[in-house]
């Protein structure tokens, strides 16, 4: 079978190759899939460059979301069948042909749910819907959020306004805001802006802004940080720009806020089994009727591996890059 290997740390686009590996087996507990889709995700490329909070054993597979169709049962699985769907959002080396699952952890995918969709409905939807659930936000509150452009920040907006949930969104040009009304997502500011504060009040209307998302780093954390209300919460998601976050002691101090960081592998499998199912459907029920959206903005062949990886690195790319095996 192909599967997509990286005998170094380095850059995807320079260190990811094809190569042919055995077909694996499925033991007690596990299914083997037969992988039609993967996504593309940043914390993919950060485990291939070396830097994430989890670094495999090289030579190393990648990928870690996919959507696949069960092709064999290990001993002892009698809750899925072969032929059946399933999502997996935490399965590594999903850049494969074949992947062995744990089927416990597998998600069955509605028939009226298109591949595309499907195949990337665990690591950014699930993990979003699970954020908003972390923030311990109500109705009619508002959160302020960084990269409102985002995969993430796009699907915060858009699940928020389906709570009634307010969502102030922040990006670093202008056009990220006219590109956001396009999808119908409002409330947003651009930080090149000199007046950007004022208009937040504006928008906001002076409402404490409760929590905080930051997926930039930087000196951006410390832009949301700015905006929360005495008692709020800022919550580290992501890194893009950098590692390091700058916020303001004073801030910290006087608004007496608590900083805190999400990562899914650590929250999701930490969830009580009843909300998590319950959260899954609301992350259907969302997808199907069109409140949520998950665009696509490219299909490769997994040979292509260098293109797909430069076309996820597109500034104001809309959707994910999908692989297809």
């Amino acid at each position: 079978m192909r599967a997509l290997i990286h005998p170094t740390f380095g850059a995807p686009e320079d260190v990811l190759t094809v190569e042919d590996r055995p077909v694996p087996e499925p033991g007690p507990g596990q299914v083997r899939l037969r992988i039609v889709l993967s996504p593309i995700h940043n914390h993919d490329l950060w485990t291939v460059r070396g830097t994430y909070g989890f670094k495999p054993e090289l030579p190393a597979a990648s990928g870690t979301e996919a959507l696949g169709v069960v092709d064999a049962l290990g001993d002892g699985v009698d809750t899925l069948a072969v032929g059946q769907r399933v999502a997996t959002g935490g399965t590594f080396g999903a850049w494969a042909e074949y992947i062995v699952a744990n089927a416990a952890g597998l998600i069955p995918v509605p028939d009226s749910l298109p591949d595309e969709s499907a195949a990337q409905l665990v690591s950014m939807p699930f993990s979003t819907m699970t954020l908003l659930q972390f923030l311990d936000v109500e109705e009619g509150d508002w959160i302020v959020q960084n990269a409102a452009n985002g995969a993430v920040g796009r699907m915060l907006a858009q699940l928020g306004a389906a709570r009634g949930i307010n969502v102030l969104g922040l990006v670093r040009r202008s056009a990220g805001v006219e590109e956001l009304r396009a999808q119908g997502i409002e409330n947003v500011i651009a930080t090149d802006q000199d007046d950007w504060r004022e208009q937040a009040e504006a928008l906001t209307g002076g409402a404490a802004i409760v929590a905080g998302v930051d997926s930039v780093g930087g000196a951006a954390a410390g832009q949301v940080l700015s905006l929360i209300a005495e008692g709020g919460t800022l919550v580290a998601f992501g890194a893009m720009d950098s590692p390091t976050m700058e916020i303001a002691s004073s801030d910290v101090i006087f608004k007496q806020a608590t900083v805190k960081g999400f990562w899914g592998s650590k929250v999701i499998p930490a969830l009580d089994p009843a909300e998590r199912s319950a959260l899954f459907g609301e992350l259907f029920q969302r997808v199907g009727d069109g409140t949520l959206t998950l665009p696509v903005s490219g299909v490769f062949d997994a040979a292509d591996i260098a293109d797909a990886v430069r076309a996820s690195g597109t500034p104001g790319r809309v959707g994910k890059v999908l692989l297809r095996f």
